[in-house]
């Protein structure tokens, strides 16, 4: 048996009075991701451990059946391996976004959606007037970048800027925490005053970019301030091969540096697919035809899709239905399509990480609702794909690594 798992981000999401009181996964348009439901057996996962953040980083790892308080480093190790940076020893790593500020709030986490050919040139620059010895700023995808500080301690406590939209950024800059790592590395005070001082030397230099000085006069949303998050140190994972003899080979498909570094420690193979953005405007039928051909030869394929993520974050009710239903005609149809035709059994999984409900604009750690179909399975009662539906489902509740354990029985 084959495995392949199909992850929207953030797309499950809360009732909602505007859509007569359902969800937006059970307003859109979905007959693919129903007909899993339907054929197959669902359920609820809860993806974040307690005391955890309900990220991206935490939710993924735990779904492909790791244990957070075993390998946790935040995500900013995940983006180093992703972009091919080898951390040193005494490397602390932290995820570096590019932010846009306004009126003294984070007005968003994104810089107006910046293109990754425009924030590298803004990264450079950064790097070149902030950069040295002990800090580097290294180049990732879109507004999605990377802060290596030599020395830094990781016990700091820091704001994603993705949960404080609208708020004041002043009172959600890095403090120092309480717990050291020995002799050799910076306390955690003197990590957080540096960081602190590089977002606001950060702001003065952006500001003056010709990048932001054109998009200013345009009365678009600037890219003008840095926003580091996260950090961690080299994490120690096995690979998915050493935890599940099933997976002799596999495969991870997304356009999240994130993800892609979960993938890199977890031993599977990183797939690129030309035109993948982590915006509704990604490549959804080059990520389907990606994962098809990987199945043709690998026992396990991780397909993740942001978009619905972003449109959360956004707050756009519009833009998260569109990209529910682009998953499931240009996602989900064509792998069903494909694979129920296959001598050889493929068992799909369907689920979110978390959800990202529209009307918050923030990650919550609440269950998610997911499906599991394979051409063999006994079906149980639920026939929609949604967070109220799948309440009902034959696995019930499980709990983080349990959801992986659940699906290599399936052989």
């Amino acid at each position: 048996m084959k495995h392949i798992i199909i992850l929207g981000d953030g797309m499950a999401d809360h009732a909602i009075e505007r859509l007569g009181g359902k969800t937006p996964l059970q307003h859109a348009n979905t007959p693919f991701m129903d007909l899993l439901a339907r054929q197959g057996r669902c359920g609820r996962l809860i993806t974040v451990p307690e005391g955890f953040p309900p990220g991206s980083e935490v939710a993924n790892t735990a779904i492909m059946g790791y244990d957070l308080n075993q390998v946790y480093e935040g995500r900013g190790p995940l983006e180093a391996a992703s972009i091919g940076y080898e951390m040193a020893a005494d490397d602390m790593a932290i995820r570096c976004n590019i932010i846009c500020l306004s009126e003294g709030k984070i007005k968003n986490h994104h810089g107006g959606h910046l293109s990754t050919e425009d924030a590298r040139v803004l990264i450079s620059y950064l790097d070149q007037h902030l950069g040295s010895d002990r800090v580097k700023f290294v180049p990732g995808i879109q507004y999605r970048h990377l802060l290596v500080i030599k020395g830094g301690n990781k016990h700091i406590v820091c704001s994603p800027p993705h949960d404080h939209p609208d708020e004041p950024w002043q009172p959600l800059l890095v403090k120092g925490g309480t717990d050291e790592d020995g002799t050799g590395r910076m306390s955690p005070q003197e990590t957080a005053d540096l960081i602190n001082d590089l977002i606001l030397r950060s702001q003065q230099l952006l500001a003056e970019h010709p990048f932001n000085i054109s998009r200013r006069a345009a009365g678009h949303d600037e890219a003008n301030s840095i926003w580091p998050w996260s950090p961690g140190y080299r994490p120690s994972m096995q690979t998915l091969s050493q935890l599940y003899p099933q997976v002799k080979t596999g495969s991870v498909i997304s356009a999240v540096d994130l993800i892609k570094g979960i993938g890199h420690y977890a031993g599977l193979r990183i797939i690129e697919v030309e035109g993948a953005t982590g915006l509704s405007d990604t490549n959804y039928e080059g990520k389907a035809a990606a994962a098809i051909e990987a199945l043709r030869h690998e026992d396990f394929v991780f397909l993740h899709v942001e978009a619905s993520d972003e449109a959360g974050h956004d707050g756009d009710l519009d833009l998260k239905i569109r990209t529910i239903e682009y998953l499931d005609h240009r996602i989900v149809e064509p792998i069903y399509n494909e694979v129920v035709q296959w001598d050889e059994p493929v068992c799909i999984a369907l689920l979110p990480d978390h959800p990202t409900p529209v009307e918050q604009r923030i990650h919550v750690n609440e269950p998610v609702p997911f499906a599991i179909w394979h051409r063999d399975i006994t079906p149980d009662s639920v026939t929609q794909y949604d967070e109220v539906s799948c309440v009902t489902g034959a696995y019930g509740m499980l709990r983080l690594e349990q959801f992986m354990h659940e699906l290599m029985k399936i052989e």
